[in-house]
């Protein structure tokens, strides 16, 4: 875990500050802290900076053993809370093996401080657990982090720093999630894991298992999960505070790793599989991180969990399957298998939501479609939804936390391409706007009358290319950051 302090002054051996290029000269902004900046300028601009995103420079100093120069851009008046993450972010990642390090980047006010605190902390991260011989020569990440700051003694700004260090933590375990290995995380391990984890936060959790899974009706969990060794499970883990202002179902696509199944994939590319759990780890570190900030929320968490693999059990194409609460879905395709498990989970967490009182909103978070890559690229996530005031509300909250989401419609012409001659409706439908298709589905299960967002992550879940900002290789952690900030917003209302 990551140590986030404040400090007004420098107190370590390393020095984090901002380089930016202001009228194509570089300049250095250091937020107020003392270092010699005429000598440093001259190295930097011998040496070609250029002070763009996720430049990171390294020089000795002459009160601090190094300063590091990080890249903001052109123009130190341009600068937002993500560029400051970002760069916060990029530095950290350039500082494994020392243990503590000053951030003197500058900022205006208790918001772009807490971007700096958090985009240092998230840098901070490394996954070492499957190395052998290798892992002793590892360096490891920064454990703590200051903050140079004049805004140190406010309270605001304390809770700033705490929460960065929550919003670390949570993430830091949605990272790990996803990088094990499916031979080390199955759906029960996986349950098991996070059930172990709850009652460190003072949350309930409960894994309804494969058997009761069947007798209860869970068709899509069910028929995704038949192919494998491994059986099925449904995690629920609950956050029920007293008075609470607000109650959210969030639900996570949990497929430990998908083959395909009888719809086979290539080879190529499908180690990556083993990130198509990332909404289910999403949703719980969520979950968790709503619990520690202790917001006036109550959350109800939902990880439908399988493994979709090829044998003589697996669900065939033109199978149709019951989903939980009665309607009939052919699987033409059990490649499109998260659209069926999330289906089980929406109908289920809609009805322990309605028990409670009601719903004020219900979100699912899956790497469900090719197509989302297609459409918004690698760093940008879809977001379709049947409430335009919950999906404003929730972008608000994305672009706060500096996740990047873009709506998406439901165009209602596409529906008819979901019609099955034999069952209420095909797991698929039109290939062209199949991210829509998907969306369309997973609406069906819907309660009109519900607020409902459907956040398809399948792009930024997991980074196959260069690590970038706070952004590391592998599992990213997308989707929690702006479920959080969302419980935040709400909990700010009166």
């Amino acid at each position: 875990m990551v140590k986030v302090k404040l400090t007004t002054k420098v107190d370590s051996d390393i020095l984090v500050v901002g380089l930016t290029k202001v009228n194509n000269k570089l300049q250095i902004e250091s937020n107020g802290a003392q270092l010699e900046s005429v000598s440093l300028l001259a190295t930097l601009t011998a040496i070609g900076a250029t002070a763009k995103a996720d430049e990171v420079i390294k020089l000795p100093g002459k009160n601090t053993k190094l300063v590091i120069f990080t890249g903001l851009g052109d123009g130190s008046s341009n600068l937002n809370a993500e560029t400051l993450r970002r760069a916060a972010g990029a530095a950290a990642r350039e500082l494994h093996g020392h243990k503590m390090a000053t951030f003197a980047l500058p900022h205006k006010s208790v918001v772009e401080l807490s971007a700096i605190a958090e985009g240092a902390a998230l840098g901070a991260y490394t996954f070492t657990e499957f190395l052998g011989n290798t892992k002793a020569e590892q360096k490891a990440p920064l454990g703590s982090v200051s903050v140079y700051s004049k805004f140190t003694e406010t309270a605001q700004a304390k809770a700033a720093a705490k929460r960065a260090e929550i919003i670390a933590e949570q993430t830091f375990l949605v990272r790990d999630l996803i990088n094990t290995p499916p031979s080390h995380l199955t759906p029960d391990s996986f349950s098991q894991r996070l059930k172990k984890l709850s009652s460190k936060y003072g949350v309930k959790a409960e894994i309804i298992t494969d058997s009761a899974l069947k007798k209860s009706g869970f068709g899509g969990i069910i028929a995704v999960g038949q192919g494998s060794a491994n059986p099925p499970r449904l995690l629920h883990v609950t956050y029920s505070p007293a008075k609470a202002k607000k109650r959210y179902a969030f639900v996570g696509k949990g497929i430990t790793f998908d083959t395909g199944g009888l719809a086979l994939k290539p080879a190529n590319g499908m180690e990556a599989m083993k990130s198509d759990m990332s909404g289910a780890a999403a949703v719980i570190g969520a979950v968790f991180a709503i619990a520690q900030l202790k917001l006036p929320i109550a959350v109800d968490g939902w990880a439908p969990l399988a493994e979709n693999m090829v044998s003589d059990n697996a669900t065939r194409p033109s199978d149709v399957i019951t989903i939980y609460g009665g309607k009939t879905v052919e699987v033409l395709n059990p490649d499109a298998e998260g659209r069926l498990v999330l289906a089980d989970a929406l109908v289920k967490a809609a009805e322990v939501g309605k028990k409670s009182g009601g719903l004020d909103g219900i979100i699912d978070v899956a790497t469900l479609t090719g197509a989302q890559v297609v459409a918004l690229g690698t760093r940008t996530s879809a977001v379709m939804t049947n409430n335009e005031e919950f999906s404003s509300q929730f972008l608000l909250a994305a672009e706060i936390a500096g996740e990047s989401f873009w709506p998406m419609p439901l165009p209602v012409e596409l529906r008819a391409s979901l019609d099955s001659p034999v069952a209420d409706l095909a797991n698929i439908g039109d290939r062209m706007g199949g991210m829509l298709v998907a969306g369309l589905f997973l609406k069906e299960f819907i309660d009109p009358q519900t607020p409902w967002l459907h956040l398809d992550i399948a792009g930024p879940a997991y980074n196959e290319k260069n690590a970038h900002g706070y952004t590391p290789v592998g599992g990213t952690g997308i989707g929690l950051r702006s479920l959080v900030q969302l419980a935040e917003l709400a909990s700010s209302q009166s």
